[in-house]
Order: C-alpha cells, then structure tokens, then sequence
C-alpha cells in the first residue's frame, strides 16, 4: 500500500468551529482566541491493490488556482480525481466533509466516479444537530444518491479488505477503518485517534462526544498496532501524519 497525507493546512480552532489559517512561521498561537487549538487537516489517499481510496474529504476550501484543494491535492499526488474508486468517510463534521460535494456544482459530489461510504445514522444525526459542526446544505447531495452506500451496522467489511467499526466516541456515529492489503494494516482512527500524542498519554477530551470511550479505545489500539505493526494515520496532526509504534 502507498499512504498520501493530502494536506489541506494548519489551522487553528476555538469554540465558534471555525478553522482559521495559521502560519507556523509567523503566527502565535497566543493571539488567538483563548481556547485555541493548533491542528492540521489532511485527508489520506490510500492505494492499494484494488482501488484509490479517500479518507475523509477535508474542509472543502479552494486553492489558489479555484480548484478545490482536495482535488489540487490529488493532482499534486499524481492521482487523478476521476481515479479515486471508493470515498470512505469517519463523520460529517466540517473538517471531515467539507470536501463531499463540488463547490461549482453543490448538487454534485466532488468525486463523482467514486462510491461514498458513511453511517446512515450519523447522516440522520448531522441533520438534526446541525451547524456549527454540520453543514447540512452541503449534505443534501449525499441523499438518493446512487454513488453513496449508507452502512447501517456497527461493524462489517467494504469489499473483502475494509474493516469498519462504529465508535460512538468522538461523535456518536463515528466510525475508523481498518485497511488490510499485501500483508499491511492500515488504521485510521480519524478524530478518535486524531494526532500521535493523543496515543501516548492517557486523557479526557471534553470535545468528544464520549471521552472516557475515545481514551480507553486509543490505549486499546496502540497496543494492537504496535504489536501487529498497523500504519496510523493521524488527521490532525502537523508533525506525524503516518506512524509507526
């Protein structure tokens, strides 16, 4: 398999939701908002034997140029976005799925050769929680759409290499998949497992939908990675996107 961190930026957070660019270079994080939080967006292509997979679809901004990032991003890989053949989506939170429906045609999806997979019930939830963390307008495109598949279990395979599993931790649909391909694990906790230092060191994110779960799951993980040697890979984080323990 051949894992690409798709980085969409470094932003900063607060309690509004909103993700405001930052320049490691140049801005301080102290002049930000008080509860600020520093994170990278970065969806992954993952490729392996039998398709081009996206994980998660970044914030859904554009690029200098007018293309979406995402796209831009995909180019910049090599890939192009009528390649990529499965869209594997964690949650629909802003950061996650931003990137779901094309910006010059709202009523498309941005990769629309792809199949998308997401939760029917996290679709279900998003549309009665609402903004700041949903965009909900952005989410009509996922509705009777052929090239979406709605999963409805707590845990099952996409084909015959793709393990999900619903969490309920970050948000109460959440789900991480595992990507099993030429004797590799690929993982992708997405926000439940979000940054390297989350998976050293044992705390309560008041964030999370269920903490107390996020934490318990993130201990459980390394130690399974570490013995089974998974790759992770870490959505938000700037310095480590791919990890190995």
């Amino acid at each position: 398999m051949k894992v690409i961190p798709l980085i969409e930026g470094t932003f900063t957070v607060d309690q509004s939701k909103h993700f405001v660019p930052f320049d490691l270079n140049e801005d301080e994080l102290q002049k930000r908002p008080t509860g600020s939080i520093l994170v990278e967006v970065q969806p992954f292509a993952v490729i392996t034997s039998n398709d081009i997979l996206l994980l998660d679809t970044g914030l859904g901004f554009s690029a200098e140029n007018g293309k979406m990032k995402l796209h831009q991003n995909l180019l910049n890989a090599g890939i192009g976005p009528s390649e990529v053949t499965k869209v594997l989506i964690s949650h629909l939170h802003k950061d996650h799925a931003g990137g779901i429906n094309s910006k010059r045609d709202p009523g498309f999806l941005s990769l629309s050769h792809a199949t998308y997979y997401l939760q029917k019930r996290e679709l279900d939830y998003a549309f009665k929680k609402g903004s700041p963390s949903y965009l909900t307008d952005e989410l009509n495109v996922l509705i009777n759409n052929a090239m979406v598949t709605f999963l409805n279990d707590d845990s099952g395979m996409i084909g015959d290499y793709i393990h999900y599993e619903v969490t309920g931790a970050h948000s109460p649909f959440h789900q991480v998949f595992y990507i099993h391909d030429g004797g590799q694990v690929v993982f992708f906790g997405a926000d439940d497992a979000s940054q390297l230092q989350q998976m050293k060191h044992r705390f309560i994110a008041k964030y999370d939908f269920d903490g107390r779960k996020a934490m318990e799951l993130r201990r459980n993980w390394k130690q399974a990675g570490e013995k089974e040697k998974w790759s992770f890979l870490f959505y938000h984080d700037v310095k480590n996107p791919v990890w190995k323990f």
